[in-house]
């Protein structure tokens, strides 16, 4: 506690100190921000739906090498099916042709053109992303779509195509078997027909 004679004392040093002007750190006045109109919000909802549920990588890449043979196969597809579809022995039912695209255009294509494949029940597709022999750093976007097939649950396997359908610049795609198409397989299977396909 400040005596009297103290705080007499005080008022006499401080005389003709003039306090300094407090500058306000948080202004709390409301100001008033104007509704976003229905159209507008309208417009930002629709902006929310079409943005992509894409979720392959555009930063990390394994890199590959232009002529590298590329393949790889998720469990449950057995080496018979996997065999038959490195030589080229399946139906190419869509096709995809990546050349001249950039990579966040391609990354789109590729992600989409899966999704199609199997909402119209195509198994087998092929990918044309071409070798990248010219491109810096060299088999980029080769090494793109190997990365990004193996993020995609539907693929179940891929291997670089027969010289015939553009060799190590392209790849045989099996895309995974449809919620409505394994239902279709199994009420065949319980009638007593076979399911042969992959």
């Amino acid at each position: 506690m400040i005596e009297d004679d103290d705080l007499a004392a005080l008022r006499q040093e401080m005389k003709g100190v003039t306090p300094l002007k407090g500058v306000r750190k948080v202004d709390r006045s409301s100001s008033k921000v104007a509704e976003p109109t229905l159209q507008h919000r309208r417009q930002m909802a629709v902006t929310v739906e079409q943005k992509s549920t894409n979720h392959l990588s555009d930063e990390i890449i394994d890199l590959v090498q232009p002529l590298d043979s590329l393949e790889y196969r998720s469990n449950g597809v057995s080496l018979g099916v996997f065999r038959n579809l490195k030589r080229g022995q399946y139906s190419i039912d869509a096709r995809l042709d990546l050349h001249r695209m950039k990579m966040l255009a391609a990354r789109e294509a590729v992600y989409r053109f899966i999704q199609d494949c199997q909402r119209f029940d195509t198994r087998s597709a092929i990918i044309l992303h071409g070798k990248g022999e010219l491109s810096e750093p060299k088999a980029f976007l080769k090494s793109c779509v190997n990365t990004w097939l193996k993020q995609i649950p539907e693929v179940i396997a891929f291997h670089s195509a027969q010289k015939h359908h553009g060799g190590v610049g392209a790849l045989y795609v099996l895309i995974k078997k449809s919620d409505r198409l394994k239902l279709e397989n199994k009420l065949h299977i319980n009638r007593g027909r076979e399911d042969t396909d992959f």
